[in-house]
């Protein structure tokens, strides 16, 4: 399909031509064309959908002369379809009949009536239930850039104001968006390639009045002051081309949405984009969830708390009255084993926060009233689990809980025990709550006694002991004489439908209760929708405290969250100081913890003042990265009110957490590993102060041995004495043990190996001064390099290590030395190998004798 189908729509039959208006209205999404049981998709659409989906593509006929590629979907599956499509960043026009195809003359009349786009999600069936589904817009500015975020599922609404372009790296991976908005002249398209459901939208869109416009319309307000983002200009912007876009897609108002909150980077431990990825905080380098941070701490009760934890874990807080409010509400419930009982009750309580937007876009469900009524049952338990308590954090959260009797006595009374899926089949009201309802039930609820007692009469008065009274919906009302009796028919029957050996027929009595019947279900299911929609007008005046309710059931959730796991995994409580540095006693990493099979060696660590960076060496494999991980991860749970994997703690102010561990190529973006490093370190050194916790492992590696030792040298010292961060240096440059002789406040420590023969043992234990020695020839050997490769290199090593005391030679002799010292030392022998592994004293005279003749074999 091409434009000119556009332009000349007369050439088409006309229900093509109404597919097609709608379809230009929609050029960049899949259009479902509702066609009785089928959503249909034609031209480019249905190729699309065929290859997306796994979908047949058929021919409909022909319009324009030409025949149309058509595929279809069932609707009542529409839903699984869905999920692939926006899985892979598609968007979905949702095409509906709106007229009645009894009076329409020509196509029934279709609008679209809903589109699905990867950021709007709020269907339960499409969403992942324990993630955040944001939808985010960024606007560029001459300095700067503005970011909006909106989980349309939850109205949670949040700009930032971001100063470069590594602040915005890092907030595009804290968010992670589903659908991601940018501005047709976004200068920086690199950051942003990799995302499947981006969309490049017109600059008039972020135009800055239009923008404030929106947003004071759909937060009812005079002016933005009240929300402390007046001078928010970009982000703004960025908000208010968002708003337009929810808007559009959604066709409904959106009351959930009545707040926008600014998130200000001082509030918050700073984390660069490298630095989440390597901490795997909630999602390992594979992209998967297993092994990460979030998957230890996270035993939620609720798919809210589980989001919520890992919103915490992302925005780790530096406000210590924050924290500590936290971590005295986590005490309370651990001290008083109260967790348990709160978590019981939580787990009962289901998606509140996710369902009250469905009742806010009134896209709810039966099944979803239900719950909103069984949770609303389920307060008076969970106040009485916080009713003795002393913190004033949960007591705050047990207001925030709310009341509200009216709403619930409403849904008891409205909604049935156990609701079907559906509105539109009926059946979702309870009987007694509106006396017309029951009236119309009672009569098409009464036609079983009815039709048993037509029967019985007509049996007698037509002396037919086989006849039958029944309905089906195809044909209403009958009754079935078989073929042989039908002879004794009465006159006053009229033939209704003729089967292979019975007759079916209506009388005029039947005829009359049949339309008093189908008129009574009719008008039932009418009122039923009528007061349905009523439901929702009763229930959204208090929408805006049932979002506090659901907020704090989300964070008692969490706390009871840290309780559990405090006592399962034997966490600890820190304690957080206003002096600068980091005191570990006996820490684990969390993760690796969790994961080994052996028992995880603690460690400590200790940085000050007085004892800001701490070289570390140690074997390859002998657990430095692990080392310096657990110390940021048990830095950023202690900001999260988490208690963490140690003895003791004390954790003094931290602003930024860096980390510079491991590297890969960045093709997309032309850069190389060593590039990449690089550009990691000059983040590091340029946004570093003495409050920051900087993690740099193995800085140099990627290019020449001297070269990289400079480069490691001058990013330590400049670290050191420059900024004062504290700093975990780890480096196989043994040069870089000099620097406590050099520079006050840097000290070696280690992590201990043990050397038996050929082969190694990692002891894990970090020790207070330098490694000996970097063991890489053993730890090759344990990966399996060959033997024959091993002996090359330490002859090599033999070598390097002691040039400094051979004369030099120059010339052949010098190119032939060279090609003496790389030939491959000849190997042992089997027999020279076995007489390695001979203990004499432990033979007996018999077995000496065989060992010779084994031997004697050997040689030959």
């Amino acid at each position: 399909m091409n434009s000119t189908d556009f332009d000349d729509l007369e050439k088409h039959t006309p229900m093509m031509r109404q597919y097609l208006t709608m379809k230009a209205a929609h050029p960049d999404m899949l259009l479902f064309y509702r066609m009785g049981d089928f959503y249909e998709l034609f031209y480019e659409d249905a190729k699309r959908a065929s290859q997306m989906l796994g979908i047949s593509l058929t021919a409909r006929g022909k319009s324009g002369g030409d025949p149309i590629p058509m595929a279809g979907i069932p609707y009542h599956a529409v839903e699984g379809y869905l999920a692939k499509l926006v899985q892979i960043g598609q968007s979905v026009a949702i095409c509906e009949q709106i007229g009645d195809p009894a009076t329409s003359k020509g196509p029934v009349e279709r609008k679209v009536v809903r589109v699905v786009t990867p950021g709007t999600l709020t269907d339960e069936a499409l969403l992942q239930e324990r993630q955040d589904n944001l939808l985010a817009a960024v606007y560029q500015g001459k300095v700067g850039f503005g970011y909006a975020t909106l989980d349309v599922a939850s109205g949670r609404f949040v700009v930032a104001e971001l100063d470069s372009r590594e602040a915005l790296e890092a907030e595009l991976q804290r968010t992670s968006p589903a659908e991601l908005l940018y501005s047709e002249d976004f200068g920086e398209l690199a950051l942003i390639n990799h995302f499947k459901g981006k969309r490049r939208r017109p600059e008039w869109e972020f135009d800055y009045d239009t923008c404030v416009k929106l947003l004071l319309e759909q937060f009812g307000t005079r002016d933005l002051r009240g929300f402390g983002i007046t001078d928010a200009r970009l982000s703004l912007q960025a908000a208010g081309c968002l708003m337009q876009y929810v808007r559009d897609t959604q066709r409904t108002a959106l009351p959930h949405i009545n707040s926008i909150v600014r998130f200000n980077q001082s509030d918050a431990i700073v984390l660069d984009a490298a630095t989440r990825r390597n901490l795997e905080l909630t999602q390992n380098l594979s992209g998967g969830r297993d092994s990460t941070l979030a998957s230890v701490l996270d035993n939620t009760a609720t798919a809210m708390g589980s989001r919520m934890l890992q919103r915490w874990i992302h925005q780790p807080l530096r406000n210590r009255k924050q924290i500590e409010s936290r971590q005295g509400a986590v005490s309370e419930l651990l001290d008083t084993q109260g967790f348990e009982a709160l978590s019981h009750t939580l787990r009962n309580l289901g998606d509140i926060e996710r369902i009250l937007a469905r009742l806010a876009l009134r896209s709810a469900r039966p099944r979803d009233f239900a719950r909103l009524r069984d949770a609303l049952g389920l307060l008076p338990e969970l106040k009485q689990h916080l009713e003795a308590s002393q913190s004033q954090h949960l007591q705050q959260l047990a207001l925030l809980l709310g009341e509200f009797p009216a709403e619930q006595d409403l849904l008891e009374r409205a909604i049935v025990d156990n609701p079907p899926m559906l509105i539109r089949d009926g059946g979702v009201i309870r009987p007694g709550y509106n006396a017309e309802l029951d009236e119309w039930r009672g009569l098409s609820e009464g036609a079983t006694d009815y039709l048993q007692q037509l029967e019985i009469r007509e049996k007698e008065r037509s002396g037919i002991a086989t006849l039958k009274v029944g309905y089906n919906r195809v044909h209403g009302y009958y009754i079935e004489v078989s073929r042989a009796q039908s002879a004794l028919v009465p006159l006053s029957y009229q033939r209704r439908q003729t089967l292979k050996n019975t007759e079916r027929y209506i009388t005029p009595e039947l005829k009359e209760y049949e339309e008093k019947v189908l008129s009574s279900q009719g008008k039932a299911l009418a009122l039923e929708k009528q007061l349905w929609d009523e439901l929702f007008d009763l229930v959204l005046p208090r929408l805006h405290d049932l979002q506090a309710f659901a907020r704090a059931a989300a964070e008692l959730d969490v706390l009871a969250n840290f309780a559990e796991r405090a006592e399962t995994l034997g966490y600890q409580c820190p304690e957080l100081s206003d002096r600068i540095g980091i005191l570990i006693e006996a820490g684990r990493h969390p993760v690796v913890e969790r994961v080994n099979q052996t028992p995880f060696i603690p460690n400590p660590v200790e940085l000050s003042s007085e004892r800001r960076m701490l070289v570390v060496t140690g074997p390859n494999m002998g657990g430095k990265s692990t080392y310096m991980r657990q110390v940021a991860l048990i830095t950023l749970m202690a900001h999260i009110g988490c208690f963490v994997p140690a003895q003791r703690a004390i954790i003094g102010p931290v602003d930024r957490i860096f980390t510079r561990i491991g590297a890969s190529d960045d093709l997309a973006s032309g850069r190389s590993t060593f590039m990449v490093e690089m550009t990691e370190t000059a983040n590091i050194l340029h946004n570093a102060s003495a409050n920051s916790l900087v993690l740099m492992d193995e800085i140099g590696r990627g290019t020449s041995t001297y070269d990289g030792l400079s480069l490691a040298w001058a990013a330590a010292e400049y670290l050191a004495q420059r900024l004062g961060a504290m700093t975990l240096f780890a480096t196989h440059y043994f040069e870089l043990t000099q620097l406590p002789e050099l520079i006050a406040g840097v000290h070696n420590v280690h992590l201990d190996a043990v050397e038996h023969d050929d082969t190694i043992a990692f002891m894990h234990a970090v020790q207070e001064g330098a490694a000996s020695k970097s063991y890489g020839l053993q730890v090759a050997a344990l990966a399996g390099v060959p033997s024959q490769v091993i002996a090359l290199a330490k002859h090599k090593l033999h070598q390097l290590e002691n040039r400094d005391h051979q004369v030099p030679t120059t010339g052949k002799q010098n190119l032939a030395q060279q090609s003496l010292a790389l030939s491959l030392p000849a190997e042992p022998s089997a027999a020279e190998t076995r007489l390695k592994q001979l203990k004499p004293d432990e033979l007996t005279p018999r077995q000496a004798l065989d060992l010779l003749y084994e031997l004697k074999a050997l040689v030959k």
